[in-house]
C-alpha cells in the first residue's frame, strides 16, 4: 500500500506551464495523498522572484499561492538525520572509480523527506534521484 507521494518541483512547473495536467499526476498517484516540501515551495518562490516578465511572474505567483494550500511536510531533526545518511552514502560511492557526483543539496532534502515519511517520490528527473539509497522513485512523462 502506497502511503502517499512527495512531488518534485519539476512536476509543478510542468503543470504550471501546461506540459502536464492534474489528471496526469492523478494517473500515477491515484487516491494516495500528495505532499509538498518547503524545498519545493522555496524553488517555486525563487522562480517568482527572478522573473522579469510581469505576466509570467503573475502566473508563477498564482501557482505558488495555490501550492501553499497543499499539505506541506516539515523539515525536522528526523529529516536531517536521513539527509546525512544518504549524503554520506552518495559521497562514499563517489570515491569508487567511475562514480560521479554533482552538487544537489535541494534534491537530497527532497529525497530525505520522502524516505523519512515513507512516501514515493514523483519526478520527471529520474537521473537526479536514482542513486539515492532507500528512495522509492516514481516517474511521469
Amino acid at each position: 500500500m502506497i502511503r502517499g507521494y512527495l512531488i518534485d518541483t519539476c512536476i509543478w512547473i510542468d503543470v504550471e506551464q501546461g506540459r502536464l495536467g492534474p489528471s496526469d499526476i492523478a494517473g500515477v498517484t491515484g487516491e494516495a495523498p500528495v505532499f509538498l516540501s518547503p524545498v519545493t515551495l522555496a524553488e517555486l518562490k525563487l522562480g517568482v522572484e527572478i522573473c522579469t516578465d510581469p505576466a509570467i511572474r503573475q502566473q508563477r505567483q498564482v501557482t505558488f499561492r495555490r501550492m501553499l494550500r497543499k499539505p506541506i511536510l516539515q523539515i525536522d531533526g528526523g529529516t536531517s538525520e536521513v539527509f546525512g545518511e544518504i549524503a554520506a552514502a552518495i559521497l562514499q560511492a563517489v570515491r569508487q572509480p567511475g562514480a560521479g557526483h554533482r552538487h544537489r543539496t535541494q534534491d537530497l532534502w527532497l529525497a530525505a523527506q520522502a524516505i523519512q515519511h515513507d512516501l514515493h517520490f514523483l519526478t520527471r528527473n529520474q537521473r537526479d534521484f536514482r542513486d539515492i539509497p532507500g528512495l522509492r522513485l516514481s516517474t511521469i512523462g
